[in-house]
């Protein structure tokens, strides 16, 4: 039986660990093949493809592309689509763009009460990459305000609280039909994630991304419970959608543990057979 996690994440976006780091560490646990899935951004892929041959882990190729329905933030998972078409690059440039805009605002609006400079939470951002509110809360952990990255969105980062500024993001809907014809396959990412997404995504809207191309939803998760899980595979089973489970890894930067939920291989074969790009192997 092949171990497969297909959704993690590296330094080039808001993980701890370079991809060539990443891979190593998925042979250590074992994995067959793992997913590179940095937020929107591909930045990785060369990185990771060339430890193929010495981890002996292949590389399930992907993205995490964030979009955002009204108050709902929706993260869709894009596996093995061509890195290079104009209409994903452009909304992935966009967001990353208004990512640093809101990064500075909220980091202005923290230093009226927390020591931190835009200067100091640029150290921790990759260079040309997103920048985003995990790299604000190591600043925000570097001068000792906080413990960790988990305190840090408990208390000072999360959405409801006063020093939060949203950014701009794509419809989901829209999201899926530009990854369908980038030769992607979508899958949407932890949809039932209260803590992330702050409620439940609208049964509605995963519906209407389902019209629009939607591959697969991520139904094993950390932040899924028992009751969740299954209400999503009764969903994806009513609509011959593809079923993952993965680990979300984010390095240290969270409690998140490469293996601890995977996909299993028939489901993965399902992702295969729909992209444009192929996986890489040793």
């Amino acid at each position: 039986m092949k171990r497969i996690d297909p959704h993690t994440h590296s330094t080039v976006s808001d993980g701890t660990q370079t991809p060539a780091e990443l891979m190593e560490s998925a042979a250590q646990a074992g994995l067959d093949i793992i997913g590179l899935t940095d937020h929107d951004t591909t930045a990785g892929w060369d990185e990771a493809a060339h430890a193929v041959a010495s981890t002996g882990v292949k590389l399930l190729r992907g993205m995490e592309v964030t979009c955002r329905h009204h108050d709902t933030s929706v993260h869709l998972l894009s596996y093995l689509h061509d890195p290079a078409d104009d209409t994903l690059v452009a909304i992935c440039a966009r967001t990353m763009e208004s990512r640093a805009t809101r990064a500075q605002k909220m980091v202005e609006n923290l230093s009226a009460d927390y020591p931190i400079t835009w200067e100091q939470v640029q150290q921790y951002a990759p260079k040309d990459g997103p920048i985003g509110r995990p790299h604000i809360a190591d600043a925000l952990v570097a001068v000792g305000a906080f413990t960790n990255r988990n305190e840090c969105f408990i208390r000072a980062l999360h959405p409801s609280g006063p020093y939060y500024v949203p950014h701009w993001s794509p419809d989901p809907v829209e999201a899926t039909r530009v990854i369908r014809a980038a030769g992607g396959v979508p899958v949407i990412a932890h949809p039932r994630a209260r803590g992330r997404n702050n409620r439940v995504l609208e049964l509605e809207i995963i519906e209407a991304m389902i019209d629009a191309g939607l591959a697969g939803i991520e139904c094993d998760h950390r932040d899924h419970s028992v009751e969740d899980s299954d209400a999503m595979k009764h969903l994806a089973q009513t609509y011959n959608l593809i079923v993952t489970g993965s680990s979300d890894y984010h390095g240290t930067g969270k409690p998140n543990r490469l293996g601890e939920n995977l996909t299993d291989p028939h489901e993965f074969a399902r992702i295969v057979e729909q992209g444009k790009l192929e996986v890489i192997r040793p």
